[in-house]
């Protein structure tokens, strides 16, 4: 018998649904007509007028489960916030270590409970202070790391054993972790004591964000050897977040959000897998970085979906036996690209409902967005207010109290299962037709992207989308009262100072001779790059000098056009 997770008859409660549309519905539009023809989620998922038992499928009850049990559809933890709050996790960085250090201890101060650290350009794309590229950009956008002195004026006073640290990073992103390591050994750190997250996912770039350096292979060989790394000498350290958040940012769908980020989680896990380590010795460490985009409740189904669809590729794909490799934990930031410069302060509410979003679907840390963030780096104020906007939800809004309040939802639930369906159709897909390295190399997913980017576009020229303040109640006569964050002019030349001081004192002919060491690495794909690279940043290399000589190695990636 059909019957729903309420136990109610599936064909009984559908006629009455069908009745209630027939009768009440339909005299009440013969009245007043809704708004649209057709409802429809940000990400353009069809919208019924309501949900009930009977859009939930059999088994339902199986599925949503409980929280901290496989599929893990109602978070990852049995307790959730009840036990810990989600991480306060404010992203700073800009100028040189020293700057970012001073912020960093300005948000501590102020209770936030993790570090997250934005870099500049050059640092990203694994280019030296005073390279040539680098001109104009150093600390502009994120704070200049050169050498191991950097990471130290950086962390300067931060207790690494009590705080975690993340650094988004991509391409450069294990010398960053080989400085960071090699600072807490020098501290005389406990490796397996370190907490925190490098983001190094790679793929993504190719897809989304466009910053990378060396071709595909090498460079998802390096995402393998952080990954082997940690899970030997740093037990408790993310070596990767897996990130949806950037793929979103250029454009994507919240589907494809999920889903592209599910099919880069794939390759990783075959790559490190290849080497011989039992996907339950690294998969407990792996990490997720998503937005919360504008849709509220899509977004809650987006994370509860994920969780389950993480937890049975674990499973079912890769025989994980551990529950701890099939949790999906997750970073999350509210979404930049919703912030709009006209009536700023209003960025504060759009914060505040993304926030909420990602803590209802069950986020383990959480960056708020400021609201002065479209004009440039946030001032203190404007992050203070963000961090106020998380400690409100965790101590005032009592969302923290029950875990998963909104499973059981007809409607998010429904949504869930949706995801689910749908995020799986892509991932065969993509196995179909030769899997995730050949598809982006053939530009699929950044033609998906860039599609979804264009659609929404056109939809906020017509005003379809709304805006409030772009295309709806706008104020043409608005008076900016904007004091943004200011660039310090003095910080590149400072910068520059000190990597030219690393070089005068360091042992060159060490140096030299480490970089052909690191060459022979380069070349002998079943060794990690990891130790030597360590080595190197001890010895005072700098990210340019490991970069440029791998460069002569692997050679750089140039995408082909998407059109």
């Amino acid at each position: 018998m059909n019957t729903s997770a309420t136990g109610i008859n599936h064909s009984t409660l559908q006629a009455q649904v069908q009745d209630w549309e027939d009768t009440e519905v339909a005299a009440f539009l013969a009245k007043q007509k809704e708004k649209k023809d057709q409802f429809f989620t940000y990400g353009g998922l069809p919208l019924k007028r309501t949900y009930t038992a009977a859009d939930l499928p059999d088994g339902a009850p199986d599925e949503i489960g409980l929280p901290g049990r496989y599929p893990f559809t109602r978070g990852p933890y049995p307790t959730m916030y009840r036990s810990r709050t989600w991480t306060m996790r404010q992203i700073a960085g800009f100028g040189t270590g020293e700057d970012t250090n001073r912020r960093f201890k300005y948000l501590i101060a102020q209770g936030q409970t993790g570090l997250s650290t934005d870099f500049d350009m050059p640092t990203l794309m694994g280019y030296d202070s005073d390279h040539a590229m680098s001109e104009g950009e150093v600390g502009r956008e994120g704070v200049a790391i050169d050498t191991l002195a950097d990471m130290a004026a950086l962390l300067d006073g931060i207790d690494l054993e009590n705080i975690s640290v993340s650094l988004t990073i991509n391409p450069s992103a294990w010398i960053l972790l080989a400085m960071y390591v090699e600072l807490a050994q020098q501290r005389g750190y406990d490796l397996h004591k370190l907490s925190g997250t490098i983001q190094a996912d790679i793929l993504k770039e190719y897809m989304a964000q466009k910053e990378y350096i060396f071709p595909i292979a090498p460079s998802v060989r390096i995402v393998r050897d952080c990954i082997t790394f940690c899970a030997e000498h740093m037990r408790r350290y993310n070596p990767i977040n897996v990130s949806g958040y950037h793929i979103s940012e250029a454009g994507s769908s919240p589907l494809h959000e999920i889903a592209f980020t599910m099919c880069n989680l794939i390759t990783y896990v075959e790559e490190v897998t290849k080497t011989g380590m039992p996907v339950d010795a690294f998969a407990p460490r792996l990490a997720f970085f998503f937005v919360s985009q504008t849709d509220f409740f899509e977004e809650i189904a987006k994370f509860r979906a994920a969780r389950r669809v993480y937890a049975k590729i674990m499973r079912e794909r890769f025989g994980a036996q551990n529950p701890e490799s099939m949790r999906l934990r997750f970073h999350c930031q509210t979404a930049a690209a919703t912030l709009t410069k006209p009536q700023y302060k209003i960025n504060i509410v759009r914060t505040a409902v993304q926030a909420l979003a990602a803590v209802l679907g069950g986020a383990q840390s959480l960056h708020t967005n400021g609201m002065d963030e479209a004009f440039s780096i946030p001032t203190e104020e404007a992050m203070k207010i963000s961090l106020r906007t998380q400690q409100i939800l965790a101590e005032e809004a009592h969302v923290t109290e029950v875990v998963d309040p909104v499973g059981g939802s007809y409607y998010v639930e429904h949504l869930t299962n949706e995801y689910e369906r749908r995020i799986f159709q892509i991932i065969d897909e993509v196995d179909q037709h030769g899997g995730t390295i050949k598809l982006i190399e053939e530009g699929w997913f950044q033609r998906h992207i860039a599609d979804f980017s264009y659609e929404q576009a056109l939809k906020k020229q017509s005003g379809e989308k709304p805006v409030i303040g772009v295309n709806l109640f706008h104020e043409p006569d608005e008076k900016q009262d904007l004091e943004t964050h200011p660039h310090d002019p003095t910080a590149e030349q400072r910068q520059i100072e000190r990597l030219r001081r690393v070089r005068r004192e360091r042992d060159s002919t060490l140096v030299n001779v480490l970089l052909n060491e690191l060459v022979a690495v380069a070349k002998d794909d079943t060794q990690n790059i990891m130790p030597v690279t360590i080595r190197l940043v001890r010895a005072g290399a700098s990210m340019g000098d490991i970069v440029e000589r791998l460069k002569t190695v692997w050679g750089t990636y140039r995408e082909v056009p998407v059109f």
